[in-house]
């Protein structure tokens, strides 16, 4: 799991594009050492992992993912929860933070992972066809199915859980490399606290609120 100001898996590349950097200084080619150095940092900005302040509030529904909002709608989901369900997209630029953080506290009841195409992340399809890796996450007040989904440039997804693992809100659960999309179904009555074409932020944007009717 995740600790430091960069994903472990950003390493090798960022080690790459410096060293490839060194080297072409070395032999005298600066324009080319300065585009490795710049890819080094673009990759230190992809695989960073910024502290966010996880909510308090018991009943709070938190952000899955950095980006934005591309569709709130009330839907039928027929993988798993099999029951109509709100869901919101949001969408991954590769400027945005990659790690996915759990929405609220549970034990993760249902994995599946699916290979797919790698069409933009933006396209409506892109549920259905692209690579994708979808948990439930269950406590004793609901249930939230969250899919991570590959996109145009992305060609991995990664877990850091597993079936069975207890998660805590906010906790860091996996990534998504170079641009993705991630879709979070909740219950029907949750009351939504984002609206379309927002920004919202992992871990630390309250996207929606438990209902106690």
């Amino acid at each position: 799991m995740p600790t430091g100001p960069i994903i472990k898996e950003g390493f090798p590349l960022i080690g790459a594009m410096l060293l490839l950097a060194v080297g072409m200084a070395y032999f005298g080619y600066y324009s080319i050492a300065i585009i490795f150095f710049i890819l080094a940092l673009f990759f230190a900005n992809f695989f960073r992992n910024p502290k966010r302040v996880i909510p308090t509030d018991a009943d709070a529904i938190l952000s899955p993912a950095d980006g934005k909002v591309m569709e709130i709608a009330n839907v039928y989901e027929n993988l798993y929860l099999h029951r109509e369900c709100k869901k919101v997209t949001i969408f991954l630029s590769v400027f945005d933070v990659h790690a996915n953080r759990a929405p609220i506290d549970g034990k993760i009841t249902y994995r599946q992972y699916t290979m797919g195409r790698f069409l933009p992340a933006f396209k409506e399809e892109v549920g259905f066809e692209n690579e994708r890796h979808t948990i439930c996450i269950e406590n004793e007040k609901t249930e939230v199915l969250v899919t991570q989904i590959a996109g145009l440039l992305a060609r991995r997804i990664v877990s850091w859980t597993d079936l069975d693992s207890q998660l805590e809100r906010g906790q860091l659960y996996g990534m998504i490399k170079f641009g993705s999309c991630t879709e979070i179904y909740m219950d029907k009555d949750v009351e939504i606290c984002i609206e379309k074409g927002q920004h919202v932020t992992a871990g630390d944007t309250i996207i929606g609120r438990l209902s106690h009717e």
